[in-house]
């Protein structure tokens, strides 16, 4: 097969949740086999719906989609469904390979018998360590980093012609990441990537579509990920000099319009085609691509009563990465307002665990000043009730539930219109980020437990994440993969858990 064929085309594609929700309008593609393309777009734009409509969980409301006949399809999902928590790994596997049947991706081979050698082969990929013992067991106590890897395998493992990933970086650790990095560019078949990390997109994207979550329109460039960049800003800035130069031009004819319609006579007829001309330049100009929106510089308010030690660990659990069996540690940690503590360490060794004993008060070791609300940031999403809408979710979370506040906090995460009544359930996985901060400013917490906040979130936003976190006065504890972002909020202590 020719690596120009075409494996994969949106034509005049369009779909929408519901009668005044438009996602794509129009759009036409294609992905050519063997290629490596990268969607992107702002949190909300239908970037995941595109890998629905791909996998035939969606259907589109007009337009076509051609895939090739025979092409197989495998998708790494974001996050692990919680119906599928308690399966055991092999389990797993399977459910990818009958899931896939189901969905017409690929034609049924029936229970895969040689499972077990194959789990080893694509484990030892991911770089999942110790994985021929990993078998039996049950997905949910794996680490987030861990289930990252794992969703990264139940893809490879169906050895399909189409590779879809969906945000894949998310949970990995910098080893996992050059390890899945390597990977990619050594991989000979097609694969279709949605991300918001600029540095891993950049190392092996030859291509990228645009969804333009203003127009509903798609946009398709050649290039690497910095290429496009500058694609985009060259045709920016080459737009906004024609029309500026236009509607110099449009002010100009108006202006003597006016002073030719003031003489009388046959001025008049002069000053009228005058006006004409500027209407006629006025359809030339071009409706320039608007940047994505970025959230609002924001300051999470401190809960202000708070004196003393807001909380101190004496003691906490990790898995041993050697042997992965439980041990637990001694230290001597206090924070009080305005003490920002980082705990490192690989995926694996438990801090997300640790994160959630202490903020659920089971960690036998720490204990919270008595009064102190915690706001606590799963990377799962998990506080949050995905059958609340928008509005209960945020207005809980509220001392004195006013509702002009909430709305205020709301838009500047860019939640407005119908969104505010939609089910958290229904919203991407960056949206329901910019929720949970939202509610994180509605609590004013004392204490701020944050586990991977980036996942999920739009480049744009981060830095003014960031910022935010770099000036929180209450006691903070952070998990986060991403040096970028850890460099730019301040740190008064670090508890390495692999030393």
């Amino acid at each position: 097969m020719s690596k120009d064929e075409v494996i994969l085309r949106f034509q005049n594609a369009s779909f929408e949740y519901g009668a005044n929700c438009k996602i794509f309008d129009e759009i036409d593609c294609a992905v050519r086999r063997g290629s490596k393309v990268t969607i992107m777009g702002q949190n909300g734009a239908g970037k995941s719906t595109l890998f629905q409509l791909i996998t035939q969980k969606l259907k589109l409301e007009s337009g076509e989609l051609f895939i090739t006949n025979g092409v197989t399809i495998a998708i790494a999902r974001q996050v692990i469904p919680r119906d599928e928590l308690n399966l055991t790994l092999r389990d797993f596997f399977q459910k990818a390979f009958d899931d896939s049947v189901k969905a017409g991706l690929r034609k049924d081979i029936g229970k895969i018998h040689d499972i077990d050698p194959r789990i080893d082969e694509v484990l030892e990929v991911v770089n999942l360590k110790g994985h021929s013992k990993l078998h039996d067991r049950i997905v949910k106590s794996f680490s987030g980093g861990q289930q990252a890897r794992i969703l990264l395998a139940s893809a490879l493992i169906q050895d399909s012609d189409l590779l879809l990933l969906d945000e894949p970086t998310n949970n990995l650790d910098k080893a996992g990441i050059e390890h899945l990095t390597q990977f990619l560019i050594n991989y000979e078949k097609t694969v279709i990537v949605i991300s918001h990390d600029a540095e891993f997109l950049n190392k092996f994207t030859d291509g990228v579509l645009y969804l333009d979550v203003f127009t509903k329109k798609m946009e398709q460039y050649v290039g690497n990920y910095f290429d496009v960049v500058s694609q985009i800003t060259s045709r920016l800035e080459k737009e906004n000099r024609a029309n500026a130069l236009l509607e110099k031009k449009i002010q100009d004819n108006k202006d003597k319009a006016n002073f030719f319609a003031n003489k009388g006579g046959r001025m008049r007829l002069v000053a009228k085609r005058m006006r004409e001309k500027a209407d006629e330049m006025e359809e030339e100009i071009v409706d320039v691509r608007r940047e994505d929106k970025t959230i609002k510089p924001f300051t999470i308010q401190a809960q202000p009563e708070l004196i003393g030690e807001i909380i101190k660990i004496t003691e906490y659990g990790i898995i041993n990465p050697k042997n992965h069996k439980p041990v637990r540690r001694q230290t001597k940690i206090a924070l009080r307002r305005n003490k920002h503590l980082l705990l490192k360490g690989p995926n694996g060794i438990g801090k997300t665990t640790l994160l959630e004993s202490i903020a659920t008060g089971k960690n036998p070791g720490s204990a919270i000043l008595p009064g102190t609300r915690v706001g606590y940031y799963r990377q799962d999403f998990s506080t949050l009730n995905f059958e609340d809408s928008v509005y209960d979710s945020l207005m809980s979370v509220m001392e004195k539930k006013i509702e002009l506040e909430m709305r205020t906090v709301a838009a500047g995460f860019l939640i407005t219109g119908d969104m505010i009544y939609t089910k958290i359930g229904s919203l991407s996985e960056g949206q329901k980020g910019l929720v949970a901060f939202a509610r994180l400013l509605l609590q004013k917490p004392g204490l701020l437990i944050l586990d991977e906040p980036t996942n999920h979130i739009n480049f744009r936003h981060i830095p003014v994440i960031a910022e935010a976190l770099n000036k929180y006065e209450g006691a903070m504890i952070l998990v986060s993969h991403v040096p970028e972002f850890v460099e730019k909020i301040r740190i008064d202590e670090i508890l390495d858990l692999e030393k």
